[in-house]
């Protein structure tokens, strides 16, 4: 009896809304988090498609929650055209030289903790003796000017796509564009891109068409935006190491379901070679032996590269295999389904939520007559005489999570199975915790070439070592929900504010009192009780009520009546009521109010936006004040409360403002239609709009005569804005 909606990408705001009016409503994480994000940038309530977020269920939940909390949703806009800047930049990589120590000689080393590229002193020099010479640079100027700072940040997003993005593991290339590879599944993530001047930065290194840099409008990570929910639950198979995570972060506990049956699958202690091409050839070997007596075999790699590598050694020993990566996600669930027929070798990146199971003896065909039925029962069983499905791991990931998800594909509702790990000291998790010590026992052994070390030993050295890793990756999704925390409680402040301006038909009183207390402000600023009246700035108040708020009243005239400073000021707020009033009067009450919530929205939407901005920038310089011994996250904190303050009363200072300049004009349907079309580009998401009374909105000082005016042109008001950010 319950009605069941789905939440796809790119349909219609209709079946969306009528998707989230179901009782339940299933989607992709990603997709839900995107449309909270759209439903607080629309300018009308009815446009909004989510309703209350009370009830989530989180299939694979530590992948969602965990694996990807540290990326955030971003909904962004066109920025600035700086393509050519990256083609330039692009250029002169190649020519600086990489560190080989810390201490070496060098222009950059990297930070592959913090997946960051660092300039020395002596690359500072260099890359800014190279700039000047190719005129990207004023000679007398340096990198750490004001105004080169963007010329910094273009420098250190293409070291990073150069030396810290690997082509095949993190992106794939293909019909003339650049695809991020999601590390956790695998699979590619079309339409996503990376931000900051990144994914420009490996267009340009991969020589592919460089699309415009974007603009954040919204923003919010996964852990945010679950914690929004009333209640959270979830389910994974393996959410039993990450326990303490799930519970600090999401108040989430952890309570393991036993299993339907016992496991009769047989999970062998790893192996550990000396070279990479000792422990290939032992990967060979091993997948030999069970084509021998018909065994299926799933290989488990970790980057499309290695799987690739893996097919190609497969491929020179005649070995008829299937790769299961980023490129073949369109036959994924019929490769996953028959990795289980007889002697079926199958070559995979991440088997995580991969949504099918492996069926021994291959999936039979729904319709399959009772002779095929008997076929695929000899099949069934001659698999489970030659020990089930046998897993290989080509080497251990960072996170024992995700060898176990790769491990439990063998050995599903009490069959049987087998798993044994492959490594080598030249694998990356090796190299950094386990080489040395691991090296000198091999010596010590005199262990020959093509010999393995096996013992449980080693396996709880490279298990310690896989939680050192897991350990620094929940310091590194800890430090960023603390920043994000803080823009997510000014999130929360603004999208309650714009609630509360969607669900007010009369936005009158409100804009009043903003209006009484930007004008309070203004005035206290200029004149005021506790300093000398030879002191007061009477021009100057006279004047910024005359350019910046349309509204010329005579004070010199109200200090000669000898009106004190408390009638001054009400005879100023009498004078702001009555011109509302007059405009209110010529435009009628209903096209005011709508005017006024309008006029609110767009101001709050792009002082928003802006913050945004600037927020990224403090979020990316304050590290460095750790050099002052102080603490990054307090200054972040201090500084964000401190401008979040200033945008509030930025934005109550434009609404009046907007509100006060204007002077309002009948104008014909032609150019009606022109603003209507303008005004459609701006919007988030398409919507319809009921026809508006045939009016427009001008300066008072300077009318718009020309309506056919570019969007990225100057503004004929002479505001000095873009006429797309000012009267477009």
């Amino acid at each position: 009896g319950l009605t069941v909606g789905i939440n796809l990408s790119r349909i219609a705001p209709e079946e969306k809304k009528k998707a989230y009016e179901s009782d339940i409503t299933y989607g992709t994480n990603n997709e839900f988090g995107f449309d909270y994000l759209r439903d607080n940038m629309v300018y009308a309530a009815s446009e909004r498609v989510q309703k209350p977020l009370n009830f989530a269920v989180v299939d694979e939940v530590d992948s969602i929650l965990i694996d990807e909390a540290r990326t955030p949703l971003i909904i962004s806009g066109q920025a600035e055209d700086n393509i050519d800047l990256y083609k330039k930049i692009d250029g002169i990589i190649p020519q600086l030289k990489k560190q080989d120590k810390p201490d070496s000689k060098g222009d950059f080393w990297l930070d592959e903790k913090s997946n960051q590229a660092v300039l020395s002193d002596d690359g500072h020099i260099n890359i800014e003796k190279i700039l000047v010479k190719n005129k990207i640079l004023e000679k007398d100027s340096n990198l750490y000017d004001a105004a080169n700072i963007n010329l910094l940040h273009h420098i250190n997003s293409s070291l990073r796509a150069h030396y810290l993005f690997i082509k095949d593991k993190d992106y794939v290339v293909a019909d003339g564009a650049v695809t991020i590879v999601d590390e956790f599944t695998g699979r590619t993530m079309e339409g996503r891109r990376w931000s900051e001047g990144l994914h420009q930065a490996i267009e340009a290194k991969e020589n592919v068409s460089i699309k415009k840099e974007n603009q954040t409008l919204a923003s919010i990570t996964y852990q945010n935006y679950f914690r929004l929910y009333e209640k959270l639950s979830g389910m994974t198979g393996t959410a039993e190491t990450e326990a303490s995570e799930l519970q600090d972060i999401y108040g989430l506990e952890v309570v393991v379901v036993p299993p339907n049956t016992r496991s009769s699958r047989v999970d062998h202690s790893d192996l550990i070679y000396g070279t990479m091409q000792e422990k290939l050839d032992a990967v060979v070997k091993d997948i030999q032996e069970c084509q021998a007596r018909k065994q299926p075999v799933l290989v488990g790699t970790n980057s499309i590269e290695s799987s690739e590598n893996v097919s190609v050694l497969l491929t020179k020993h005649k070995i008829k295999h299937e790769v299961l990566n980023a490129k073949q996600h369109e036959r994924e669930a019929e490769i996953v389904a028959n990795a289980g027929a007889p002697g079926a070798v199958t070559i995979s990146t991440n088997m995580a939520g991969r949504g099918t199971d492996i069926v021994l003896g291959g999936r039979p065909s729904e319709d399959a007559s009772e002779p095929e039925q008997i076929a695929w029962r000899d099949k069934h069983n001659a698999v489970i005489d030659s020990g089930g499905l046998h897993i290989v791991g080509t080497e251990r990931n960072e996170s024992r999570r995700v060898d176990n998800q790769l491990r439990g594909r063998a050995g599903r509702q009490g069959d049987i199975g087998s798993t044994r790990f492959y490594l080598s000291l030249e694998d990356s998790l090796m190299k950094i915790f386990a080489s040395e010590k691991t090296a000198s026992m091999m010596k010590k052994l005199g262990m020959k070439e093509g010999e393995a070390l096996e013992h449980s030993w080693l396996n709880k050295t490279i298990a310690n070592a896989q939680k050192k890793v897991e350990g620094m990756h929940y310091d590194a999704r800890k430090h960023l929900l603390e920043y994000d925390d803080v823009a997510n409680d000014q999130r929360k402040v603004v999208y309650e504010l714009r609630d509360e301006l969607m669900g007010t038909e009369d936005v009158k009183v409100r804009y009043e009192t903003i209006r009484d207390d930007v004008i309070s402000d203004l005035f206290g600023a200029h004149i005021s009780p506790k300093v000398a009246e030879e002191d007061w700035d009477v021009e100057g108040l006279q004047g910024t009520l005359l350019k910046s708020y349309g509204t010329d009243i005579p004070l010199q005239g109200m200090l000669d009546e000898g009106m004190n400073v408390d009638e001054m000021l009400k005879m100023i707020q009498k004078g702001f009521l009555k011109s509302h009033e007059v405009k209110e009067k010529n435009l009628g009450i209903e096209m005011m109010r709508t005017f006024e919530k309008a006029v609110m929205l767009r101001a709050l939407d792009h002082h928003w936006k802006e913050h945004l901005a600037i927020m990224d920038q403090l979020r990316q310089s304050v590290n460095l004040r750790a050099i002052g011994q102080k603490n990054p996250i307090q200054e972040f904190k201090r500084e964000s409360f401190s401008m979040f303050t200033e945008l509030l009363e930025t934005i109550n200072i434009e609404i009046v403002q907007a509100l006060c300049s204007v002077n309002l004009e009948q104008v014909s349907s032609k150019q009606q239609e022109i603003l209507e079309e303008q005004k459609q580009e701006e919007s988030p998401r398409p919507v319809q709009r009921k026809a508006a009374p045939q009016r427009r909105v001008v300066s008072s000082k300077q009318p718009i005569k020309n309506l056919k005016v570019g969007r990225n042109d100057p503004c004929p008001c002479g505001s000095g804005k873009k006429y797309k950010q000012c009267h477009g």
